[in-house]
């Protein structure tokens, strides 16, 4: 139904036709008439929001709902007129599709810094996949989507991936020494990475389900250098392995006749191939990966997406803005932190390498262009 219509009411709905929609704005032209009355339907994969005359009204669950503004059909038509025949009253809903968006790639567009101990100074190119979902969708609209008609995964993925390389070269500088010690410590990265992503994404309202490490590719010569240690290593214990078997045979052979020693030597040559089989053999596989919950920010009780309060402490949970000093969340239009007393400022400013004099995320410990320490 139109928003402009002059007798009818609403019935307001929204269905995600491609699958990457995260946020779409009904009406899609702008804001409209919605009238005393509306019916507004939100799906179980949904969050609805009403802004009214220009502000953040409220916050809709799954369901049907009756929708409250000034606007009254035909009066309202009437009363506008020194405006056009267009109510000042404004109005628009905002729905944000609460499942998890998978399978958004991130990665390192040129080569970061990373301080090798036993190689210097090298460049290292990462990616992998992370899935993604909307937690607390006022402050996602407040924050990222602002007037947009629509806001999908590609409007936001670029960006993440920022966020996502810039704690990586974080995580790689205070846990890795060299990079021969990468191999069988991709899964302890990851979750070290999710951990520490958590709380940069929660100030934009989402949630990291999953986040996986894919590869970690130093230099061409960097990696024949890995390659040529690693062959060393399985000739070092090869070698030792021969030995031994080699003495045991000799020292067996030696009590016996000279047959049997030639048959005793036949019998270790039929045992080599087991033995290489057993060397080569793969590691255990990867465990199940466990999905993540909302917690009240106050109390850590689990709480469901559309909860307004928390059911266990009565925490406000539908998140405005949050202070930029303690991170507390913030009640519409305040001006001062009521936790910490400090003014409403703007968002952290980046961080200059004192070294190179780039700019770095704000927080960033390592510098991504020349990966010295900040």
């Amino acid at each position: 139904m139109g928003m402009n219509n002059l007798f009818f009411l609403e019935n307001i709905e929204w269905f995600d036709r491609t699958g990457t929609e995260m946020v779409h704005r009904v009406p899609e032209s702008g804001s409209g008439e919605i009238k005393l009355g509306a019916q507004l339907t939100v799906r179980e994969s949904q969050a609805a929001v009403l802004f009214y005359q220009g502000k953040a009204y409220d916050a809709y669950g799954p369901g049907r709902h009756t929708l409250t503004t000034a606007n009254i059909p035909i009066l309202t038509k009437i009363l506008s007129l020194p405006w056009g025949m267009s109510s000042p009253l404004r109005a628009e809903v905002y729905f944000t599709n609460m499942k998890i968006f998978p399978n958004l790639k991130w990665g390192t567009r040129e080569p970061v810094a990373f301080r090798d101990a036993e190689l210097g100074l090298i460049r290292l190119r990462a990616f992998g996949i992370f899935d993604v979902r909307i937690l607390q969708p006022v402050l996602l609209i407040n924050s990222l989507v602002g007037t947009m008609g629509e806001f999908t995964t590609g409007g936001i993925d670029d960006y993440l991936s920022q966020i996502i390389v810039s704690r990586f070269n974080d995580l790689m500088g205070e846990n890795i020494d060299t990079v021969f010690n990468l191999p069988g410590r991709y899964d302890e990265l990851s979750d070290k990475l999710k951990t520490r992503l958590q709380d940069d994404l929660s100030h934009y309202g989402l949630g990291l389900t999953n986040l996986f490490i894919s590869s970690i590719t130093p230099p061409p010569e960097v990696q024949q250098a890995i390659d040529d240690k690693s062959r060393l290593g399985v000739f070092d214990n090869l070698n030792d392995l021969i030995k031994m078997k080699a003495a045991m045979a000799l020292e067996k052979a030696g009590s016996q006749s000279s047959e049997a020693g030639a048959g005793l030597g036949l019998g270790l040559g039929l045992m080599a191939p087991v033995m290489f089989a057993e060397l080569f053999k793969g590691g255990p596989e990867a465990g199940d990966q466990t999905a993540a919950e909302l917690r009240c920010p106050d109390c850590g009780g689990t709480v469901e997406s559309h909860h307004r309060f928390c059911p266990h402490c009565g925490h406000q949970l539908i998140v405005f803005d949050q202070c930029g000093h303690c991170g507390k969340n913030l009640p519409p239009n305040a001006k001062f932190c009521p936790r910490c007393g400090q003014p409403i400022q703007m968002k952290a400013e980046p961080r200059v390498c004192p070294h190179c004099r780039l700019e770095n995320l704000p927080g960033s410990v390592y510098c991504n262009h020349c990966g010295e320490k900040l």
